[in-house]
């Protein structure tokens, strides 16, 4: 059995629900912060065991480049200065096996996937979506190496959500339970209808795959949004060999709206050992400024009811003593 070597990042997206700020920067490097979205997503993989990375870029990505090679200058200045905590954090990004390739034009996720052929070669992969950030006991990408050392096939990460939501994602349709968290899979179908949806287990952006995907993403028509979808090329490959789902069941943090990317800065912020002591102060206080803000709503809002019930009132009365 070959060893799982090699994560792809696919991050060529434009980034368009984060429009102003996107326009001229990566989506990829808005920090939770201080650290770059991406920065989580390589060192879950590093913290796996991962050896080899693969970064799918495109226009405007220069700067996810820069932000894992050497900055000369700025490590000197800090070596100078004696400030060696930030020197070291510098280093942490640093003289990693990564690799990058650019998507040059936005045909979807399989075929972002499609451009590592030839850095994947005839090997196990794993493939880490940027918009979601995990957090477990166990790295993520590690528990998906843990199942394909045991089953030797491909295993798809998946999470269970509100029923309205499941238009929004990749949805599986189990077929057992092998054992618990562990789904044999019938089907696979990309962003359903939530009244054809046939769970509520939906794919949470790590994939573990092998490599006979590729043939199929090369064949595969598009799909949803006209683009070349990884979920299809997947549901077809498990009509060939087996793909298991492997249910997650730690924290997962969405980045890739304006709302999740606000929740979890202040999650990360909280454990933050520069900020977390002020940061939770100020969330106690301003919660109280907003329970204030309500109170006084409501109280405005209850005025504003009695009042016109008082002018209803005299409204019945003044028509009762015309009538008489």
């Amino acid at each position: 059995m070959q060893k799982v070597r090699k994560a792809v990042i696919p991050a060529a997206g434009l980034g368009t629900r984060f429009l102003p700020a996107t326009k001229a920067m990566a989506k990829e490097m808005l920090p939770i912060v201080d650290k770059p979205t991406i920065q989580f997503i390589v060192e879950e993989a590093i913290n796996s065991g991962i050896e080899d990375i693969l970064i799918i870029t495109g226009k405007s990505k220069r700067p996810i480049e820069d932000h894992f090679d050497s900055n000369i200058e700025l490590e000197e200045n800090l070596r100078e200065k004696e400030k060696f905590e930030l020197l070291k954090l510098v280093e942490e990004t640093i003289g990693l096996n990564l690799f990058f390739v650019r998507q040059s034009y936005p045909k979807g996720l399989g075929d972002a996937v499609l451009h590592a052929k030839a850095f994947v070669g005839n090997e196990p992969f794993v493939v880490m979506l940027g918009d979601d950030i995990m957090e477990d006991e166990v790295p993520l990408t590690k528990q998906l190496i843990d199942q394909y050392e045991k089953t030797h096939a491909s295993n798809i990460a998946v999470m269970k959500v509100p029923h309205k939501d499941t238009s929004k994602y990749g949805i599986i349709e189990p077929e057992a339970q092998i054992e618990e968290g562990l789904y044999n899979v019938k089907r696979f179908v990309e962003k359903p209808d939530p009244k054809d949806a046939p769970s509520d287990l939906a794919i949470i952006g790590r994939y573990l795959l092998t490599p006979e995907i590729f043939e199929l993403l090369e064949n595969q028509e598009p799909g949803a949004g006209n683009e070349i979808q990884l979920t299809d090329a997947i549901d077809n490959l498990n009509k060939t060999q087996r793909v298991f789902a492997h249910e997650f069941k730690g924290e997962r943090y969405d980045v890739g709206d304006k709302f999740g990317f606000m929740k979890t800065s202040i999650q990360y912020g909280l454990t933050h050992k520069q900020i977390k002591d002020d940061l939770r102060a100020y969330i106690k206080e301003l919660a109280k400024e907003l329970e204030a803000e309500d109170n006084e709503k409501a109280i405005e809002e209850i005025e504003e009811v009695v009042k016109e019930k008082v002018e209803e009132k005299k409204e019945e009365i003044k028509e009762s003593k015309e009538i008489k």
